[in-house]
């Protein structure tokens, strides 16, 4: 449906036809955000606002940062309080993404996570066309690396579990794709709540699972100690999302730069706010990726992590 209506949003674009300059002085911008997770606020008010305030927009001063966060089902009321306060781009974070490109054709909207053009929010990475630019975290091939390093930290199991969110489908695409190429066996578990993890954590033991995937999704980071503290009463070895995730108790932790992509979003919104199309800013792929591995979770599941894999590591937790 996204694709069918993709030729009417570009008649919306007038709304975005100043050329890109300077921003304008005394002016007051508005910065909408949109997110199923605090944790996923935080870090833009950590890492994306502080970038921001250097291009010059300063909350307090020349930015109102506005931020709504809830569960799935109460995103699209969020967006449309976020509508109302008439912000000048909104950010939208993983599954966010849907609601907040769906509320409006005319306010931009910049994304991180989930690909906007797989979800129909865009023509391409390099034009993306509409009302949506952003960047890109690479779902279903990291989610394909995470499960290959997975198997090289420990080459003995071939019954591996996959945590998924029951609501996104890409995740478990990625993963059945990439476990058919490894020959091994995987074992899909989803979970919508917190409430639902133990059931989940159960059924693995039951089912023989001898490892574990923990899926990218804001929910699942949020949740990161408490997931790795069920993956280490169930024994099993774990990958998940991020590498600070390693740090929470995951046996790894693999993905991008979180600081580099939330740094990148602030000059994608600086340019929205100077006047530049968001159809005319390239969506941006991860550069730096960042690997550790947790040995004391290690030693405490008896897992002997082969060395070449210890020596790839950007961080090693002894």
């Amino acid at each position: 449906m996204w694709r069918r209506t993709f030729i009417g949003a570009l008649v919306g674009m007038t709304a975005f036809s100043l050329a890109a300059g300077a921003q304008t002085p005394d002016r007051v911008y508005r910065l909408g955000h949109l997110a199923n997770s605090a944790d996923s606020e935080t870090f833009t008010r950590q890492i994306t606002l502080p970038e921001l305030a250097k291009l010059g927009f300063v909350e307090g001063r020349n930015l109102v940062f506005d931020g709504r966060v809830g569960e799935l089902d109460a995103l699209p009321g969020l967006m449309r309080e976020l509508l109302a306060g008439k912000p000048d781009a909104v950010v939208a974070v993983g599954p966010a993404m849907g609601p907040a490109g769906a509320a409006s054709r005319t306010v931009p909207v910049v994304t991180f996570g989930f690909d906007p053009i797989e979800l129909g929010l865009a023509a391409s990475y390099a034009r993306p066309g509409g009302h949506v630019t952003g960047v890109v975290i690479l779902i279903s091939d990291l989610e394909a690396k995470r499960l290959s390093l997975l198997l090289e930290a420990v080459p003995d199991r071939r019954r591996i579990a996959a945590l998924v969110p029951a609501r996104n489908g890409a995740n478990e695409i990625a993963l059945r794709k990439a476990a058919a190429g490894l020959g091994i066996e995987l074992l899909v578990f989803p979970a919508t709540t917190p409430g639902e993890y133990a059931a989940a954590f159960a059924a693995m033991r039951a089912e023989g699972a001898q490892a574990l995937v923990i899926a990218a999704t804001p929910q699942f980071q949020r949740d990161g100690m408490q997931l790795a503290t069920l993956a280490l009463e169930a024994r099993l070895p774990t990958v998940c999302e991020w590498a600070e995730m390693a740090r929470d108790g995951c046996l790894i932790g693999y993905g991008p730069s979180r600081t580099a992509l939330r740094q990148r979003i602030a000059d994608q919104i600086a340019k929205i706010f100077r006047g530049a199309a968001p159809g005319d800013i390239p969506i941006e792929r991860p550069t730096v990726f960042e690997f550790a591995v947790n040995q004391k979770i290690a030693k405490s599941l008896d897992v002997s992590v082969p060395p070449a894999v210890l020596a790839r590591a950007d961080e090693v937790i002894e």
